[in-house]
């Protein structure tokens, strides 16, 4: 399921967009993240006020913290039991899972919390989850991801309600927030008098979302004497939809496939093949895929390639054998006989 990024209708007392929750009833059970931030704390309040009287609240310790980390989970916990919630709180060792990977913090964490994510839902038989990621997050992760090169997939990543893949299971991602602003939430948090948990690495100038979040941004708008942030949400949505219609191109069967067929990828066009491609990899679990990564395993298909492997995030790589491609993980490739 998708929904692309537009503004949508506001109503209720909060004056926040309604019409994403209108295909989830409020008497059904939802699974809803939690970090303790101000942002999820508000969406738990404003869900709850919605009606939403079945969420199950799952918090993840990622343990890069020490204490504080542990207080966000009692504090969660504590929250969930006030309105009457159920929580699912777990932990992951993030730093050591980065190292592992040998990939960022950011990604590892974010990683480790859709596995966590998913774990609770297969668990509960619950494949719905309440995201609450805002039109800030929207445009920071845009911007990021165009400056990384992921082009319009990448910038039109955050979706209203998407579905995600974790192994065979399949997770509905829903953000009823994508049209609300960080200051309109900081309204709502102060009017409400919402308790929340303040996470100071959030304004460390060493991760790259925040040098965006504190520097980039607030300089190009003094530069440029405009909005830029509501420009890159206006672009996202454009790009959103365009990425939409390139989804209905893309053969689903190829994607749902184990292998792709080298000679099918090759009479497609480009920007089919990278669709495919890159649908194929998220299917099967491969995460942080780029620009970069997807190119790769498209030269694979080049007639008179010079190389029938690549190399992918985590220790998997792609290669080519027999005319199709395949994935495979370095652990699992059978011995060599001597």
């Amino acid at each position: 399921m998708a929904s692309s990024f537009r503004m949508k209708t506001r109503s209720g007392s909060s004056g926040w967009p309604t019409d994403t929750l209108a295909g989830f009833a409020p008497t059904a059970r939802y699974l809803v993240g939690v970090s303790g931030g101000r942002d999820s704390v508000a969406l738990l309040h404003w869900l709850n006020q919605r009606g939403f009287k079945r969420l199950i609240v799952c918090h993840l310790d990622h343990k890069l913290r020490g204490r504080a980390s542990r207080s966000d989970a009692a504090f969660v916990a504590e929250l969930a039991k006030k309105y009457g919630y159920e929580a699912e709180i777990g932990s992951a060792e993030v730093k050591r899972l980065a190292t592992q990977n040998k990939t960022s913090v950011e990604m590892a964490g974010r990683v480790a919390r859709y596995h966590f994510f998913a774990q609770v839902a297969a668990r509960r038989r619950c494949r719905s989850l309440f995201l609450a990621h805002h039109a800030d997050d929207l445009v920071e992760t845009a911007l990021l991801n165009f400056l990384r090169g992921t082009g319009t997939t990448g910038v039109a990543s955050i979706r209203a309600v998407s579905l995600r893949r974790e192994g065979k299971l399949g997770l509905t991602v829903v953000r009823p927030l994508l049209g609300v602003w960080r200051r309109e939430i900081d309204a709502y948090v102060r009017r409400h008098a919402l308790k929340f948990r303040k996470d100071e690495s959030n304004s460390r100038l060493d991760a790259t979302r925040n040098r965006l979040r504190h520097r980039v941004l607030p300089y190009l708008e003094r530069q440029l004497s405009r909005d830029v942030r509501r420009a890159i949400w206006r672009a996202a949505q454009i790009w959103s939809d365009e990425e939409a219609l390139l989804e209905s191109m893309t053969d689903a069967a190829s994607i749902r496939a184990a292998t792709l067929q080298v000679e099918t990828l090759r009479s497609m066009p480009i920007a089919i093949q990278r669709r495919t491609i890159l649908g194929w990899l998220r299917r099967r679990g491969i995460s942080d895929v780029g620009f970069d990564v997807v190119e790769r395993v498209r030269e694979l298909i080049s007639v008179g390639a010079r190389s029938a492997k690549t190399n992918l995030p985590r220790n998997f790589f792609v290669r080519r054998r027999a005319k199709k491609l395949f994935i495979e993980h370095l652990e699992e490739r059978p011995p060599t006989n001597r």
